[in-house]
């Protein structure tokens, strides 16, 4: 009897271990080096509630909105490496100018640092709930996640993970019509034949060239979401 108690209490050590490591995959506290940088220089800039916010990573980050749509109003505020929880933290700041308009696009990177996809989705609930309560005037537009193409090699942790990336996206279709909020679904757009990124349209398998950019203008203006 004393055995099965000992191997029982062993198990549950066990388990125990397991369920502490799985807790410890991911961190919800990393910020990219540059990201107070750019957080205090966003606070410093003029806000108003004409603007157009593009919120998000460093796919958000990597082009200049004014110029690809011909946008005064465009204010970028992406922040390359940058996961959701980042953006929860700086929140307020969008909020606070009570925008006209907020695109966002995030979570690529949660997914290649390990991040749960109940708690990305978890996360995209209270950025959407946050604004609507903030700002209740502000239109929301959530963007589906873009592929990543895994014939590059410089983003290794992003690569092997289109299940994740396709799960994420169906949570975002779910959460747009449950919160009654515009869903613009970028990522078939940008698939091949291989349900990878075009190649034409990205340098590293990750981020987008100027192709791709102007891909994703041509998606809001046909839309009529600008």
């Amino acid at each position: 009897m004393n055995k099965l108690k000992s191997l029982l209490i062993v198990f549950l050590l066990f388990i125990s271990f397991i369920e502490s490591q799985a807790q410890q995959s991911w961190d919800s506290t990393y910020r990219p080096a540059v990201y107070p940088l750019l957080v205090d220089q966003f606070k410093s800039f003029p806000k108003s509630s004409t603007d157009i916010v593009f919120l998000g990573n460093s796919i958000t980050a990597g082009t200049d909105w004014n110029e690809l749509l011909q946008l005064p109003q465009a204010r970028n505020r992406g922040i390359s490496g940058d996961i959701t929880f980042g953006v929860l933290e700086r929140l307020d700041d969008v909020i606070t100018g009570k925008p006209k308009k907020i695109f966002i696009l995030i979570g690529i990177n949660d997914i290649s640092r390990n991040i749960p996809d109940e708690i990305i989705l978890h996360n995209y609930k209270t950025i959407v709930e946050r604004i609507q309560k903030g700002s209740p005037k502000t239109k929301i537009y959530f963007q589906t996640l873009l592929p990543v193409n895994s014939t590059f090699d410089k983003f290794k942790n992003h690569y092997g993970k289109d299940e994740h990336i396709l799960s994420v996206n169906e949570g975002i279709r779910k959460l747009t019509k449950e919160k009654g909020i515009q869903l613009i679904d970028l990522y078939p757009h940008f698939l091949d034949g291989d349900n990878r990124l075009k190649t034409a349209l990205t340098h590293d398998g990750l981020h987008l060239r100027i192709e791709g950019y102007q891909l994703w203008a041509k998606i809001l203006k046909d839309g009529g979401y600008l």
